[in-house]
């Protein structure tokens, strides 16, 4: 079996001013996405809070950006459990007084035959793709219509859009997690509050170098996804992240329920 992959170093993220004054909570925070979002956002001098079911690992994050000078905290959160979300919201209120965005990044891959598929299955898919998200929002919009202001970010996927065989049902959840932010999106514009999604595709994360590494050779796996997308190559979480940064800023007022899509143009290939 060839050598390993492993994560390439993650860039640091751009320093400035563009979120000052703001309090962001991001749910999924400890890796991945989420931790690059937590990155970039606390580098344009937000005050983070992390939410992620690895509570260690989430308190780890924030206190690596606190010994840099950031303002991040943490808590344990499991998406699933409203009650837990709340939580999360009620720590950055104790704290800061106001959440004016939240970006909700949980999230878990569930791919299965349907008709091997377990119930299980299904309900862990649904609890954390799309519930999870609900929660999340439900949690923080009283807080958002009592200010009229309000700002809601939700890391969707691609598979919101566009069906893989062999993933089912992660993409009727992440449908339907596109369905609720342009419901709520619309429900809630006249109060002064944004919902919007991004969809990435193909992303250089953890998850997928330990894909990769499933194979007997990681290195031809990872070159076969590089191939597959226009500019031949995947995707890093800083990419992601800088497009929620955009979302989160005063520089987006008039986008509302919308979705952008982040996959190098993949998904609009008929065929390779």
């Amino acid at each position: 079996m060839a050598a390993p992959l492993s994560l390439p170093p993650t860039p640091e993220p751009q320093r400035g001013e563009r979120l000052k004054g703001k309090v962001v909570v991001v749910t999924g925070g400890a890796q991945g996405i989420g931790e690059a979002i937590v990155a970039c956002f606390q580098a344009q001098q937000a005050k983070v809070v992390i939410g992620d079911i690895q509570g260690e690992k989430a308190e780890g994050v924030a206190a690596g950006w606190r010994e840099r000078g950031g303002e991040v905290r943490a808590l344990k959160a499991d998406v699933t459990k409203p009650a837990e979300l709340e939580a999360l919201i009620a720590l950055a209120m104790e704290h800061y007084g106001q959440v004016d965005v939240l970006v909700n990044c949980a999230g878990v891959n569930v791919f299965r035959d349907p008709l091997e598929m377990t119930e299980e299955d299904w309900r862990r898919c649904f609890a954390i793709d799309l519930d999870g998200v609900w929660f999340g929002c439900k949690a923080v919009l009283p807080h958002m219509v009592q200010r009229g202001i309000g700002n809601i970010i939700n890391i969707a996927s691609v598979h919101s859009t566009n069906i893989i065989p062999g993933c089912f049902p992660y993409p009727v959840a992440k449908h339907g997690l596109l369905g609720l932010t342009r419901a709520l999106g619309i429900e809630y514009a006249p109060k002064g509050i944004r919902v919007n999604a991004i969809a990435p595709g193909y992303i250089e994360t953890q998850l997928n170098v330990d894909y990769w590494n499933d194979f007997s050779d990681p290195h031809a796996e990872r070159q076969r996804a590089l191939d597959m997308h226009p500019p031949r190559r995947i995707g890093q979480p800083i990419e992601v992240a800088m497009t929620a940064l955009f979302l989160a800023t005063d520089e987006a007022p008039f986008i509302n329920a919308s979705c952008i899509t982040i996959d190098g143009g993949r998904s609009v290939l008929y065929h390779d």
